[in-house]
This record gives structure tokens, sequence and C-alpha cells, in this order.
């Protein structure tokens, strides 16, 4: 099994035509990508891929969720708690931010999370009902 990195997820979605190494990188990662290989992304690798789509390439929400559920769709990609990712996407296509809600899904065994972020995280997921709640400690 081969983990990847970021840069290979970010080469293989994003194609940069203007840059002849990153044409080449493209080439590299699909060859990697749709061999069929068992591969693997862990969540601090989907966080900061997320990150590198919206923040850099400017990627609406929309764009970032159908890259996320491509991946998911690649039967021999194992996805670092995918249960827990899985959510945290369809939690991202509710509006939340991405890592606010993938920290949110991986404390699934915690009865509360606590946060400072009162009107961007804690008052939507109580709006929407995501457990375990979200709570601003006083």
């Amino acid at each position: 099994m081969i983990g990847l990195d970021t840069n290979i997820l970010a080469r293989y979605y994003i194609q940069d035509e203007a840059d002849l190494e990153a044409e080449k990188q493209h080439e590299s990662a699909r060859k990697l990508i749709e061999s069929g290989e068992s591969l693997m992304v862990c969540k601090t690798v989907l966080l900061e891929f997320e990150w590198v789509m919206r923040g850099y390439y400017q990627f609406t929400s929309s764009d970032v969720s159908d890259v996320f559920q491509h991946l998911l769709s690649l039967e021999h990609v194992i996805i670092e708690d995918r249960t827990a990712t899985q959510q945290a996407i369809a939690n991202f296509e509710l509006g939340f931010d991405f890592a606010d809600v993938l920290h949110h899904a991986s404390y699934k065994d915690c009865t509360n999370v606590a946060s400072f972020d009162d009107k961007k995280f804690a008052r939507r997921a109580k709006r929407n009902g995501l457990m375990p709640s979200v709570i601003v400690p006083k």
C-alpha cells in the first residue's frame, strides 16, 4: 500500500497547463492513482488538500465536494477513518467549514465538542443537530 501526500492529490485533480513540471507531475499522479494499486489517504492530507483547493486554487465548495466524492468512490483507495470522513464531507456540503466538521466527526465517541467558534460553528451545529453537540465554554 502507498500513502498519498497532498501534492499527489493536487496534481491529479488540478491541472496546471502553464507549468511543464506540473504537467509531468499530473501524468505521474494519474498513472499512480489509476493503477489500481492499494493507496491510502490520511485525514490530515484531506484537511490540507481542502485548504489547497479552496485557498490556493479558489475551488468552490461544490467543486471541493465533487473531488472528495470522486476520491471516496475509488475502491482501491483507503481513506483513514472513512466513516468520519464521509460524515465530515456530508456536513461540509451543508455549508460548514471542512476543518471544523472533520474535527467534529473525529470526536464521535465524545459527549460534547468544545469550541469558542460560536457563530460559525457551534450555533450552526446546534441548528443542524450535529452530534456530539458543540458547546461554547463560559
